[in-house]
């Protein structure tokens, strides 16, 4: 079993900086919709119905340039 570590701060008006062991990430959003991006080029956003544990996400990643 791995270590992991996760730490989310709530920065107010619907900001969030997420605090992860191999990256930094903010995310904004309401409740049922939230955009995120970390420091590693990743970027998501999510859709959802409040209260009922259904949620989409779509997740784009940076490319890599070819060697």
């Amino acid at each position: 079993m791995g270590f992991n570590f996760r730490k989310s701060i709530n920065l107010g008006g619907g900001l969030k900086l997420n605090l992860g062991k191999k990256s930094v990430g903010i995310s904004a959003g309401v409740k049922g919709a939230r955009v995120s991006v970390n420091s590693k080029g990743r970027k998501s956003a999510t859709l959802g119905i409040p209260g009922t544990g259904i949620s989409y996400t779509k997740t784009s990643t940076k490319k890599r340039k070819p060697k």
